[in-house]
């Protein structure tokens, strides 16, 4: 490229030398030609601003994509909406709830004898938002009613929450087998609830009767070998009763506050103790964690001295004689030590 250039450059400068042209052609002095012409090609490239690199792009590096710049976008954070929760059902005015034990008496399948009295007591607690007062009963619902009465009513108010022993007096069938009667709670307006978690459910009564002997016919004779039946005494009365300090308890009845005919007073004493005093005749004695039978009671040691509820732990059997000669037990289910309302089930006999 260069030779083309300062062959250009000489045959210029031979032209504007003086006398060129004219005359006759003297013969050139090859070396002040070379060095004009490399005067003339230094002074070319002084001038001429030397060409600017270009960048041959890496054929493995992809051709960016042009982008229209702006500010930068931040990411948008999505928030799970948290899970939507079943709503809160509220609990109804009328439910029931197995106690702890819910038998207190006759437990299921307990053997009788035919044509045996008895007396189931269920402890029940009272699972809804409405007290239950003795516009409330227990109600023969379904299966067999055992001599049962139809319907009997709670004693006493039981606040929701409480708990509360209902006794109901059967006659175990005559001929053997298995019986089971089922009974549910009736509020003020005749209607039946029960236990469970929709409170539909009833709770029972279930026992067996005891197959006894039969005629044994012999060659020579034909006798009857009888098995001798256990008459359990008649039932006064029974149930359960809920007592503040001040109030008294008439235990043939079982009514509170009547006013007269009061077997124990339940008071508060100087030292802060809740004794329960008998009243009039009324003897009364502490007979353990054990159920008593009527002989049981008969035999223990009553007196007149009263029986501090604060020294006595849940479930305790005390035996009383009543003012009018008669003989039962009281059991202590509950003794709330913020208020010192007290809580009986209660069985006195007919006889004493």
């Amino acid at each position: 490229m260069f030779l083309p250039a300062a062959l250009l450059v000489f045959s210029m400068s031979l032209c504007n030398l003086p006398g060129f042209g004219d005359g006759p052609t003297p013969t050139p002095n090859v070396t002040q030609a070379y060095q004009t012409v490399e005067a003339r090609l230094t002074q070319a490239l002084t001038l001429t601003p030397p060409a600017s690199p270009q960048s041959t792009p890496s054929p493995s590096s992809p051709a960016s994509p042009t982008h229209t710049r702006g500010p930068a976008s931040s990411p948008v954070a999505t928030t799970a909406a948290p899970p939507t929760s079943p709503p809160t059902e509220a609990k109804p005015c009328d439910q029931a709830a197995a106690g702890s034990p819910i038998d207190v008496t006759i437990p299921d399948d307990t053997v009788l004898q035919p044509g045996e009295a008895f007396t189931k007591i269920w402890r029940l607690q009272n699972a809804g938002t409405c007290a239950w007062n003795s516009n409330y009963a227990v109600t023969y619902f379904s299966g067999e009613q055992m001599g049962a009465p139809a319907s009997v009513p709670l004693r006493g108010d039981i606040a929701p929450g409480q708990t509360v022993d209902i006794a109901v007096d059967f006659v175990a069938p005559k001929e053997p087998g298995k019986y089971q009667g089922n009974w549910k709670l009736r509020n003020a307006s005749n209607v039946l609830f029960g236990i469970g978690p929709s409170g539909g459910s009833p709770f029972w009564v279930r026992i067996v009767v005891a197959v006894t002997a039969t005629t044994s016919p012999t060659a020579s004779t034909s006798t009857a070998t009888v098995t001798p039946t256990t008459t359990q005494p008649a039932v006064q009365t029974s149930g359960s009763a809920n007592l503040n300090p001040g109030d008294a308890i008439d235990l043939d009845s079982l009514a509170v506050n009547s006013g007269s005919g009061e077997d124990l007073s339940y008071e508060s004493n100087a030292d802060g103790k809740h004794p329960l005093v008998p009243q009039g005749s009324t003897l009364i004695g502490v007979y353990g964690s054990n159920q008593p039978s009527l002989a049981n009671c008969q035999g223990a040691n009553l007196a007149a001295n009263p029986v501090i509820v604060d020294d006595q732990p849940a479930g305790t059997y005390l035996c009383y004689r009543t003012d009018q000669g008669l003989t039962g037990w009281a059991r202590i289910t509950g003794f709330n030590i913020d208020t010192y309302a007290l809580n009986l089930s209660l069985l006195t006999w007919s006889q004493p």
